[in-house]
């Protein structure tokens, strides 16, 4: 017994030596990664769930798809406002107006029955090393089977022995359109793009009659009447009438190309049993590729060998040489080799490991800056938000961006009491709209992060306008002496509730308390809920609340059964139209009897009218003109209590460069540069450990046992003595 506590007491000295005199970030929780080999490491919260460009719609699979896959045209990665530019494509696409009979029209044309788009594409861009596009020696697919038993052996990705690649062509990314017309790939996109690209409706319904349960159908079996294959490189969509911004959806991960042998590969018999689907294992031409897909654990993006010469831009907007977003002008891309990223359960365990520098940027996807977290980031200072000492210390580096965003609660337009037209239910909307105090929302909910919106364009787009024209004149007044808008008073929203019909909160002749209904998902109780009964409570008007879960509340929705409801809209391309269309009477989910965008079933002709006007203009004057008066049409009919607009904040640790982000695409992970060596020093000096309790413990306890030791070692010598 003696020996064994002896070895005991020589362990716990030895660990705690060893632990005093440690040099590494012994809490590490990130694997260990190849020294040669540059690893970013991330996180992410939500989960992806689907990974097929044709399908995802999502900001959580932006994260990783947009790295992947790439669409002919990409923004730049600096410039503000967001400017297009080639990422595939050999040059921005030429666009030609066309008559009924596809003959030329001048560029100014008003009348044009379509629009053609003509892309031509770099040569030499390569897709990622995928065993969908490895052959045999007579140039056959190899791993095309015709049975489930043939591919019983490959339960992965990895299982296949042999990958290929190939260049990327015009068919890639015309057999994609098709995909998105195939109903079996439940592409969002499907209903909008029908009605732009020539055909494509056609295409669909053929696809749904032809396909045999879900069999591979080989779509280039059809053709699509508005794309043409020109060569190899080259290839143009025809869509109806005049449509500008087009271009944008150009640049969305939906018109990113698939090889027709990965769509037969994933469809090989008894592969969606094993999950070996599209959806779930991406293949692409971008700057990486997806070689770990476990979301309950991690995703893991590698460099893809085969990615084409890309370059840093050398030219960018307002502060980036300063910044020194620019100091690697003109470098090849991407600079990582490796991008980890780990789930995580709750933003406050990622801000812990960001803080202890295991995580490079305090969130991806998401900016992590949260209720949770805010304390810990910022302090309110005479000149707005500063970091906290502790982050400052650590040269934390701090990006905003002002995302294309709109957060607003509408009215449904069809309801009795506040839905309508008349100037009663003007009042009425306008009334609520002004007791609605965004600005206290902000500063509550928020950590006073946003701006409250005046009208339905954010900032950073065309037609967004500031001062005193773009003031919304139904809820606010400009203040000459602060230079700012200021919201109309609580009494001059009784005045406006009183013409309405509704002195004092009661029907003028019923007498009855004017009682309306917020539908939600969330719970009544919430201290958001309570704030907005509150607010409504100045003018008398009863609030409750109906709560439904997200199918109901969806159902609802399109049914046209609801009255008030939280609502957002984050742009997905950088214009105007982008936003007024959530006003689009033709987009009302009860009149169109689909997912349409406009929410509230707001209907104004004279709106409607603008609107297709808007579409079809170039940015200038007329188009400008156009647009102020649409807002100035919805600033008094009053369809939405207007709401604010999102700011977000982004932390990088300070071996992090070029961190600046994006509003709109994802895309930005191959500008990413970092230095290792620093990241390594900061992690061993921010995460010591401190033995000096366990010592202290341990020489405690020695001092404790060793006298009983002693004393036990005593009596074991002991003898007893008899006489003799």
């Amino acid at each position: 017994m003696q020996r064994n506590t002896t070895r005991q007491w020589v362990a716990i000295l030895t660990a705690a030596l060893l632990l005093s005199g440690c040099s590494g970030p012994w809490n590490d929780p990130n694997p260990a990664t190849n020294p040669e080999e540059t690893t970013y490491f991330g996180s992410f919260i939500t989960r992806p769930k689907h990974l097929d460009p044709v399908r995802s719609y999502s900001a959580e699979e932006g994260l990783f798809l947009d790295q992947i896959y790439e669409p002919p045209l990409q923004y730049h990665f600096l410039k503000r406002p967001y400017e297009l530019q080639p990422a595939t494509a050999a040059a921005m696409p030429v666009l030609e107006l066309l008559d009924e009979n596809l003959n030329p029209l001048p560029e100014d044309s008003r009348e044009a029955a379509y629009s053609r788009i003509t892309i031509r594409l770099k040569p030499d861009t390569f897709y990622q090393p995928h065993p969908a596009l490895a052959r045999d020696q007579q140039n056959k697919p190899r791993y095309f089977f015709n049975n489930s038993q043939q591919g019983d052996g490959y339960k992965l990705l990895s299982d296949f022995p042999v990958t290929g690649t190939r260049e990327l062509n015009a068919d890639d990314y015309i057999y994609q359109i098709k995909r998105m017309a195939d109903p079996l790939n439940k592409s969002p996109l499907i209903g909008l793009m029908s009605d732009y690209i020539v055909g494509m409706k056609d295409f669909g319904e053929w696809a749904k009659a032809t396909r045999i349960d879900d069999q591979w159908l080989d779509l280039r079996r059809r053709d699509i009447e508005g794309l043409e294959k020109i060569d190899d490189l080259t290839f143009s969509i025809r869509i109806n009438g005049i449509y500008p911004q087009f271009q944008y959806w150009l640049a969305m991960r939906f018109f990113a190309p698939v090889p027709w042998e990965a769509d037969r590969f994933y469809h090989n018999p008894g592969f969606a049993d094993k999950n070996l689907v599209l959806d779930w294992n991406p293949i692409g031409t971008g700057p990486f590729m997806m070689t770990v897909n476990s979301p309950n654990r991690e995703i893991v993006l590698e460099r893809n060998p085969n990615y084409r010469r890309d370059y840093y831009p050398s030219e960018g907007s307002g502060d980036d040489a300063k910044r020194g977003y620019l100091a690697d002008a003109g470098k090849q891309l991407p600079f990582i080799d490796k991008a980890i990223f780990r789930y995580e359960k709750a933003a406050t365990s990622m801000w812990s490991k960001f803080v202890q520098g295991y995580y490079d940027r305090s969130g991806d996807g998401d900016p992590n800056i949260n209720t949770a977290t805010f304390d810990q980031a910022f302090t309110v200072g005479p000149d707005g938000l500063e970091l906290t000492p502790e982050l400052e210390q650590r040269d934390i580096i701090v990006d905003e961006e002002i995302r294309p965003s709109l957060y607003y609660t509408g009215f449904n337009m069809l309801d009795p009491v506040v839905g309508g037209y008349t100037e009663d239910k003007r009042k009425l909307r306008q009334a609520i709209s002004i007791v609605y105090n965004d600005q206290e929302y902000i500063d509550i909910f928020r950590n006073g992060i946003g701006q409250v919106a005046q009208g339905p364009i954010p900032p950073g787009l065309y037609g967004y306008a500031e001062g005193k024209e773009a003031t919304n004149p139904f809820i606010f007044d400009w203040d000459e002496s602060t230079g700012t808008p200021k919201r109309k008073s609580v009494e001059y929203a009784r005045q406006l509730l009183a013409e309405a019909g509704y002195p004092n909160g009661r029907h003028h002749e019923t007498g009855k308390p004017l009682i309306l209904y917020m539908d939600t998902t969330a719970a009544d109780s919430s201290p958001r809920s309570d704030w907005i009964k509150k607010q409504l409570a100045q003018i008398d008007v009863q609030l409750e609340f109906r709560t439904t879960d997200y199918p109901r509340f969806k159902e609802k929705m399109r049914q046209g059964n609801t009255q008030m409801f939280g609502w957002g809209w984050l742009a997905d391309y950088p214009d105007p139209e982008n936003f007024l269309f959530l006003l689009d009477s033709r987009q009302g989910l009860v009149k169109c009897q689909c997912d349409g965008s406009n929410s509230t079933n707001y209907d104004n002709p004279e709106f409607d009218q603008l609107y297709d006007k808007v579409k079809a203009l170039p940015n200038g004057p007329e188009r400008l003109s156009a647009i102020n008066r649409m807002v100035e049409i919805v600033q008094q009919d009053s369809p939405w209590i207007w709401g604010f607009n999102n700011k977000d904040y982004y932390l990088s640790n300070q071996w992090v460069f070029n961190t600046k982000r994006h509003g709109i695409s994802q895309g930005t992970l191959k500008y990413l540069r970092l230095d290792p060596e620093l990241r390594q020093q900061k992690q061993e000096a921010w995460n010591r450990p401190v033995v000096w309790p366990l010592m202290a413990s341990v020489g405690l306890l020695v001092l404790l046992v060793v006298p009983g030791v002693r004393a036990y070692r005593r009596r074991q010598k002991l003898t007893i003595r008899t006489k003799p």
